[in-house]
């Protein structure tokens, strides 16, 4: 293509760029005020090893107190009480500390010289990363696994966002029975009538950091979509205007949901996530969805990955967003083993609009606009390199249509403006043709990539191009080939261990209609007068709690699982081919000589797709505790303190993994990485069977055609329910070839004729 059409397109590239650091796929709000921290302090998380507790102070809190007295010097003479009251949190379940204002140099005078404190960390911040999906993934209300495990009754899902609706008719408890006794939590800020057998639970963090009344209520409205897809009630004629309308359900309709709110427009910080955590393990969730991402980091270092593993170490399931910077490799975030990783898929549902242009050819995109015509009239188009409030002036938009790189709140600009109508585009082909839906106000679609490219064509092929739009406002079923890994879900390999697969699955998380608070605007817009009940939104935050509500089925069949148990039966029993029987493709990496789109790897998908279905019955699983992640830790040459912030008792490391490789920790995937000396590697599992009947177990095996893979033992018999058996598996590089070749993909499965248990393999060369 020649220079003069690619040049638009790399300036949208730019934009777009600009927009990756934080949720590019869920809309901004804009016209609100920023929080502006105290310009004297900042927030610090202390993490204290509570074993080392001097006898003279009473309670933890009276020593925390002490701590940051002794190492302020404006606290010299106040009283214990204004001492305390700089203290914003204390954790004492899922790891043991505080989080306090403090300046820069009272926080390097408590790192250097406190008893007990073992880090000091400034806080992160952390941002969010939204009736068909459950139907998509296999669950429906007549048969099957929904009626097998009553829907997920009495598991108690603990989620940490945004806040909730709590009036939202998802969170209905009409037919539920009184939350279980050993139930701990209770709502806080919200009139009591508010919750119910539904809504067990609802308490802010977020008010000791930025100020004002504490209420769980949320008025972003990302905490209650994430909550309702999770676990939302049964909601008949649910839709977005006359949208994806149905019958709404959460993946598990009658969990339960207890809402821990973190944060507000700008996301949240650790310090807040991590009291939100300490309080659901507390009040005793089942579960953990957290739809936010920041970037990663070692886990020593990370208050996040040190409060999940305190999470799951307690038997709580923890799933988290992957992050929405795909598809660029090392992105993919929320990466320790503990943590259920999650990649967004799409579903086989579009919102089909047309664009003709005036050669006649007519390019199909998607649109949420929601005034039926069957054809506009032609008018000009018009290209430009950003809409903003500069470009979108009416002597150059007036009665025109503009293609550029926008989203809803551009559209009310051209709308002032005097323009005809809008058509963006994806500006770049690292989001392929995975198109995000918007409920623009205008006239306009969204074009995917190669759309986009057709559309620069006829830009470069006539003076004056011109187009027109028809609007069906319809919902299309069934007609795309479904999942596929959508362009911006983050992507592998690990940042921090390479050698640890991450994302785990792929599940629902491009265009998922949820429950929606109904006094905030559908675009989050403060000049948006449109309200709705349900609303459409797309990222890896949609996509975390439909894996966090498959975990709750699974919990309710399997109570006595552990998470990693829960983990594995999702990934080895995951789906690797779409609804046409092919590969799943991957939307973010586009085969150009052919104009398809490639297999998704591992590095994309993970294991594959959530079959929840399947993953109630897996056969065997791969199992880790406590004891397990400790070693992995060791593999990493972590310090004895770096290991308390996770084991405040652990005396060091022995040697339990097989040649101190973080690879042989026991999980449901395989990475091996070659390099110039090392062209064998063997690695060891142990898989659990959790059938109830005798199984004897064949291995399969698929490699590239540059390595050998070699299983001892091939077969596997078993006797006992919750026998384990352990095999190790001979990778062996074979061919000169990969030298120059970073990566390749197979996988090993264990097969019977009622299971099959499969692992991914990626295959690393250095």
């Amino acid at each position: 293509m020649a220079s003069t059409t690619s040049k638009p397109l790399q300036c949208l590239a730019l934009f777009l760029l600009a927009q990756l650091a934080h949720s590019a796929f869920i809309p901004k709000p804009k016209n609100r005020t920023e929080h502006k921290p105290d310009q004297l302090s900042n927030t610090y998380i202390v993490h204290a090893n509570h074993l080392l507790k001097p006898s003279r102070f009473a309670t933890l809190e009276h020593w925390y107190i002490s701590m940051v007295a002794t190492h302020s010097p404006r606290a010299t003479n106040a009283t214990a009480a204004a001492v305390a009251g700089r203290i914003l949190y204390t954790y004492d379940t899922v790891m043991h500390g505080f989080a306090v204002r403090l300046t820069a140099d009272e926080a390097r005078s408590m790192s250097r010289g406190a008893p007990g404190v073992t880090a000091v960390r400034q806080a992160r911040m952390y941002y969010p990363q939204t009736t068909r999906s459950p139907g998509f993934i296999g669950l429906d209300p007549e048969y099957g696994l929904w009626r097998d495990t009553e829907f997920g009754d009495g598991v108690i899902i603990g989620v940490i966002d945004s806040g909730i609706w709590p009036e939202s008719p998802s969170f209905n408890d009409s037919g539920l029975a009184a939350v279980r006794h050993s139930w701990k939590g209770g709502c806080v800020g919200l009139d009591a009538r508010l919750c119910n057998n539904k809504l067990v639970g609802a308490k802010d963090f977020s008010a000791a950091e930025y100020g004002g009344a504490s209420s769980p209520r949320d008025d972003v409205g990302h905490g209650t979509h994430v909550a309702s897809t999770a676990a939302g009630s049964e909601v008949d004629g649910a839709g977005l205007f006359m949208f994806a309308r149905g019958t709404a359900r959460g993946v598990a309709p009658k969990a339960r949901i207890a809402m821990y709110k973190c944060g507000g427009n700008w996301g949240c910080s650790d310090a807040a996530i991590i009291a939100g955590i300490d309080a659901a393990v507390k009040d005793g969730v089942d579960i953990i969805s957290i739809s936010l991402g920041g970037f990663p980091v070692p886990f020593y270092e990370d208050s996040l990955a040190i409060a999940t593993f305190g999470a799951q170490r307690e038997g709580v399931f923890v799933a988290l967003a992957g992050g929405n910077s795909g598809p660029r490799p090392y992105t993919v975030t929320n990466v320790a083993p503990w943590m259920t990783t999650v990649g967004a898929g799409a579903v086989d549902r579009l919102f089909p609009a047309n664009l003709t242009l005036g050669n006649g050819e007519v390019l199909v995109g998607q649109s949420l606009y929601t005034k039926m015509a069957t054809g506009t009239t032609m008018a000009p188009l018009v290209l430009l390199d950003s809409c903003n409030e500069g470009s979108l002036s009416p002597d150059v938009v007036m009665g025109k249509i503009v293609v550029c790189l926008a989203g809803v709140y551009e559209g009310m600009l051209l709308q002032n403006a005097g323009g005809a109508g809008l058509v963006s585009v994806q500006g770049d082909e690292w989001h392929g043709d995975g198109v995000v839906a918007d409920a623009f106000t205008l006239p306009a679609l969204t074009l995917s990539y190669s759309k986009a490219e057709k559309l620069m064509d006829y830009f470069e092929s006539v003076a004056s191009p011109v187009a027109s739009f028809s609007f069906a406002c319809e919902t299309v079923t069934g007609e795309n080939r479904a999942p596929t890994a959508v362009g911006f879900s983050s992507r592998g390999p690990n940042r921090v261990v390479p050698e640890l697969l991450k994302p785990d699955v792929l599940v629902p998380g491009l265009n998922i209609l949820a429950a929606w608070p109904s006094d905030i605007p559908v675009s989050m817009l403060d000049l948006d007068t449109r309200r709705s009940e349900f609303n459409i939104l797309s990222g890896t935050s949609m996509a975390c709690p439909h894996a966090a509500g498959v975990a709750a089925l699974i919990k309710k069949r399997h109570g006595d699982w552990t998470p990693a148990m829960i983990r594995s039966a999702m990934m080895t029993t995951a789906a690797t081919l779409d609804n046409s029987g092919r590969d799943i493709t991957d939307q973010g990496v586009q085969d150009a000589a052919n104009a398809t789109f490639t297999s998704a790897t591992p590095l994309a998908a993970g294991a594959g797709h959530v079959r929840p279905q399947l993953a109630v019955d897996p056969g065997l699983v791969y199992d880790a505790g406590v004891k397990d992640y400790v070693d992995f830790l060791c593999s990493l040459n972590y310090t004895v303190e770096q290991l308390r912030a996770f084991v405040p008792d652990t005396a060091g490391c022995a040697p339990a993994l097989p040649g101190g490789c973080p690879a042989n920790l026991n999980y449901p995937s395989f990475v091996v990485a070659f390099n110039g000396s090392t062209h064998v590697r063997t690695l060891t599992r142990t898989v659990t069977k959790v059938y109830e009947k005798p199984e004897t177990y064949s291995v399969a095996v698929s490699a590239p055609a540059g390595v050998k893979v070699t299983v001892t033992p091939a077969t596997l018999e078993f006797e006992e329910k919750n026998e384990k058996k352990s095999y190790t598996v001979e990778f062996r590089s074979v061919a000169r070839g990969h030298v120059n070749q970073s990566w390749d993909f197979g996988h090993i499965s264990w097969e019977n004729r009622k299971h099959q248990v499969r692992s991914p393999v990626v295959f690393m060369w250095n």
